[in-house]
């Protein structure tokens, strides 16, 4: 995972909210080089042990609907480059022309994918992102360019490192649907209220980065799957980032 020098950094990501986190990244180089070997050598093994799994997955989705079993959608990386994510398909086909956020109980989402969204099976394919070095497996949840237009200038700090799997922020808001459901105008309840929320926690993130945070908050991710319910508190917070 290489740090790209300041002077290549696009232009509007080379200003003084970003130095800032810039300049901890650059005294973390050798933990980011083997953030990338975790990621590397994690993913081909995970790829290989689920397998099965995908298989069964893929001939389910096909059974149920009509489409790709794979969801392509452009999304943000590290630099600010687009890229192609993996995502099992869990919605008819074309939905996302209605709407890019998806709601509890929302009518575009497939029974199977109900179940593959629920277990977080349909993230798994994104494993393919991290062995190719377009994600990594924690870090901030990659956006489509509607959200990033959105950005502050802190925010765009987040582009110095790979998009992710999982974080704190995603942990936290893991039933963001349900916060979601009923509102009028649920973009708007997005960029002002749960975007900027989610985006502190992935900047504290970047500050705290470390191999041992990565694994913790793999951990903490594996176990939501599981059922366990984190919620934000100062106790939490002071175990994750104190």
């Amino acid at each position: 995972m290489r740090l790209k020098k300041w002077e290549s950094l696009p232009e509007d990501m080379k200003n003084e909210s970003v130095r800032e986190y810039y300049d901890i990244l650059r005294k973390k180089r050798l933990t980011l080089f083997f953030k990338r070997v975790f990621d590397v050598v994690a993913s081909a093994v995970l790829l290989t042990l689920l397998s099965p799994l995908f298989l069964v997955t893929a001939i389910a989705i096909k059974a149920e609907s009509a489409g790709p079993v794979m969801y392509r959608q452009v999304r943000k990386t590290s630099y600010e480059r687009d890229f192609r994510i993996h995502k099992f398909r869990s919605m008819y086909i074309n939905s996302d022309k209605s709407g890019l956020l998806t709601t509890k109980n929302d009518s575009r989402v497939t029974r199977v994918g109900a179940f593959i969204r629920k277990s977080k099976i349909d993230e798994l394919p994104q494993l393919i992102d991290v062995f190719k070095g377009d994600m990594t497996f924690v870090g901030v949840r990659p956006q489509v360019q509607k959200y990033v237009d959105c950005y502050t200038d802190e925010m765009k700090a987040t582009f110095l490192l790979p998009a992710g799997m999982t974080s704190l922020a995603s942990i936290y808001y893991r039933n963001e649907n349900d916060l979601l459901l009923g509102h009028e105008d649920p973009d708007e309840l997005y960029i002002s209220e749960i975007l900027p929320d989610k985006m502190n926690y992935n900047l504290l993130g970047i500050r705290k980065l470390s191999l041992f945070y990565d694994l913790k908050i793999i951990l903490m991710t594996v176990l939501t799957v599981f059922g366990k319910d984190y919620k934000p508190s100062k106790q939490v917070y002071s175990d994750v980032f104190d």
